[in-house]
């Protein structure tokens, strides 16, 4: 009798343990990808599967692609808007000076525009990376109607603030333009990043875009009746290629090649940089105490003012004081005395009416407070602002005597009917001489009447405005006060070789008081001293050298990363057309009948079904006698005659191809032959075992 283990025995199959999925990865699967993609493009946060465009098809329909420059538009006019506010940011005491002289009320719309241009840059942004995700995973684009009428609203409101910045406020271009003065070097640098950043999709794109034509036009010689369908397609694919790869490489060599084009001050060496600008309080220090009161000059000689800037007005009573807002509203509280008088001009009362009036106690209002990043007043300064007045002419004269400070104002001719209309420069240089300072130490800025007071104050510095530098000469005058984009964009350079002292105001940025310092400025107006004082080097400075050295190492950086990038992607586009070489082969050759073979092995018996028993010494006297009467009576039972079968004829190999066997069968007979044939040898193999 056979034993047990002559049967084949499948092996036990291990299973696999269950790989742990993190619930980020559960979560966060790209099934929830997709859904946010679509959920925030289209509006659609339920998931479902969506066919994939074909390479080189429309991906969206006719009024989608209406829309596509919509999209890109707003988010030009959004950047631009933002950039330009950004940069401007040194005027945002005058843009919200300006509006509340015609509103009113008090109000940091500067700060909201800028919210404002963020926040439409920011969704214009995100609208557009969406858009190019979902284009990068092969989905339809569809805008939602919602996103549409916003989109069409941030392109209204971008052109209205363009257009009111061109119409009546072209001077914020001039910022901008001079920001890039000392920013291009960063800007090459940023766009050259994000060039390359770029790089990977659109190689990955047009890379693409040439597989399929290779596809097509192997496809194309098998199947000739849609030859010439598939020539207009590959012209499409073709064209869709030079669109994306030819502007792409011509803004990169523009970029590239952009330091030839670039001029920066701050792009000099070291020891041509000139001295640091001195500083001259803008109204005294109006972020540390309310303008133009004693409380706020004090605190700019505190913090290293090297002269004192003020405006004056003069009283119904010819009485000069500091003042520089036409009417009262704004910086006394005249809204609490006398409301009905707010609007008068401030020159229409009485010198002791106007020292009654308290001129602090709005600083100390946050929701009235002049600068947005104004640093909190202590306890002290809060009470001393809250007892401030408006000053005169003469107080400031004695401060800045006692502490041997240069004074410079702007003198605002008092209004028609005024008693001293015509008179008023007297009145102002009566009180200069009446004050004993000594008369070096007033930057005189009036041009009116100017023969009385060289012929009265013969020892005070004429300072001039923007004028050429022959009429500069002609009045012998070596010292400017201009207004900073005016002087940058109209000929510096003139100045400087004529050796006038220039004074630019007002400069509150950090990166317009590099501008210049590297521009050899001799002195700023400012209402920040605090934060510019601190500034022991200009920003953004750099050697030619160094520059040069950047230059060259981003480009050639830049460029092998761009050209590897584009072989990563060639030859694995390449392994991958082998592959459907192959396939496409493989695929042929299927279609084509082959002759059958006999691929099927017979059963031989394992090792270990059959095995002897071990010889000992008392088995084999034991039993010896035993088998051998045994063997004989059951061997010849088990003998089988061997089965006749008939002779099968293959066909010929003509007609082998025309015949259809089915392999099923085939394999059937050939098993039951083999099977059949193992049983049969059996007792030979016992035969043989006896014997031994």
């Amino acid at each position: 009798m056979l034993k047990n283990s002559r049967r084949i025995r499948p092996k036990k199959r291990k299973r696999k343990p269950e790989k742990f999925m993190p619930w980020i990865a559960r979560i966060f699967n790209y099934q929830c990808y997709v859904t946010f993609l679509t959920g925030y493009y289209s509006c659609q946060w339920k998931f479902r599967q969506q066919e994939k465009t074909k390479l080189g098809s429309c991906c969206c329909s006719w009024r989608e692609q209406l829309f596509c420059p919509c999209l890109a538009v707003s988010f030009v006019f959004s950047l631009i808007l933002l950039y330009v506010w950004i940069e401007t940011a040194n005027e945002y005491f005058n843009f919200d000076w300006a509006t509340f002289l015609g509103t009113g009320y008090w109000f940091f719309w500067s700060v909201f525009i800028l919210s404002l241009a963020g926040t439409l840059t920011v969704y214009s942004a995100l609208l557009l990376l969406f858009g190019f995700l979902l284009l990068w995973e092969g989905i339809e684009l569809y805008l939602h109607w919602c996103h549409k009428i916003l989109i069409l609203l941030v392109i209204l409101l971008c052109s209205i603030f363009l257009f009111i910045l061109c119409k009546f406020w072209k001077e914020r271009w001039l910022v901008a333009g001079l920001s890039l003065q000392i920013f291009a070097p960063y800007v090459h640098l940023s766009c050259i990043t994000v060039m390359v950043s770029l790089s990977w999709p659109v190689t990955f794109y047009v890379i693409q875009l040439e597989r399929e034509i290779r596809r097509r036009r192997y496809r194309m010689k098998h199947s000739e009746k849609k030859r010439l369908k598939k020539c207009n397609i590959l012209t499409k694919l073709r064209g869709l290629q030079v669109a994306v790869g030819l502007p792409f490489l011509l803004i990169l060599l523009c970029f590239l090649l952009m330091p030839l084009g670039i001029y920066s001050p701050c792009i000099q060496e070291e020891e041509d940089l000139g001295p640091k600008p001195v500083f001259i309080g803008h109204r005294g220090a109006p972020m540390s105490g309310p303008e133009n009161t004693m409380m706020s000059f004090e605190k700019a000689v505190e913090q290293g003012a090297y002269a004192l800037e003020s405006d004056v007005h003069f009283s119904y009573d010819r009485v000069p004081f500091l003042m520089h807002d036409f009417d009262l509203r704004r910086t006394t509280n005249i809204r609490e005395v006398r409301p009905e008088a707010a609007f008068r001009h401030s020159s229409s009362f009485s010198w002791d009416f106007l020292s009654t009036l308290n001129a602090g106690k709005w600083f100390t209002k946050p929701e009235l407070r002049p600068f947005f990043n104004m640093k909190p007043l202590s306890k002290a300064d809060r009470e001393r602002a809250r007892n401030q007045s408006i000053p005169k002419l003469a107080d400031l004269l004695t401060l800045a005597k006692k502490e041997n400070k240069f004074v410079i104002f702007d003198i605002n001719g008092p209004p028609p009917k005024h008693p001293i209309r015509h008179t008023f420069i007297r009145y102002v240089i009566s009180v200069i001489l009446a004050s004993k300072i000594e008369q070096r130490l007033i930057f005189w800025l009036p041009s009116h009447d100017i023969n009385y007071v060289r012929n009265m104050a013969p020892g005070v510095q004429h300072v001039a405005r923007f004028i050429s530098v022959e009429e500069l000469a002609k009045q012998n005058i070596s010292r400017i006060n201009v207004d900073y984009k005016r002087l940058f964009l109209g000929g510096l350079r003139a100045y400087k070789a004529a050796n006038i002292n220039i004074n630019l105001y007002v400069v509150n940025e950090p990166w317009l008081y590099s501008l210049a310092w590297c521009s050899r400025i001799n002195s700023v107006t400012t209402d920040n001293i605090p934060r510019l004082s601190q500034l022991d080097h200009p920003y953004f400075f750099m050697t030619p050298r160094f520059y040069m050295f950047i230059w060259l190492f981003v480009d050639t950086v830049s460029a092998i990363i761009i050209v590897a990038i584009f072989c990563f992607h060639w030859r694995r586009e390449i392994r991958k057309e082998k592959g459907f070489d192959n396939s496409s082969i493989l695929t042929a050759a299927s279609k084509k009948s082959a002759p059958l073979k006999n691929t099927v092995r017979s059963l031989n018996p394992a090792k270990h079904d059959i095995q002897a028993p071990a010889s000992t010494k008392i088995f084999a006297l034991s039993q010896a006698p035993t088998r051998k009467a045994i063997l004989p009576s059951t061997l010849p039972n088990l003998k089988v005659d061997k089965p006749t079968m008939p002779p099968v004829e293959g066909p010929d190999p003509e007609t082998r191809n025309q015949l259809e066997i089915p392999p099923m069968a085939l394999s059937s007979q050939e098993s039951y032959a083999t099977v059949y044939s193992t049983v049969s040898n059996m007792p030979s193999s016992y035969q043989k075992y006896s014997k031994k």
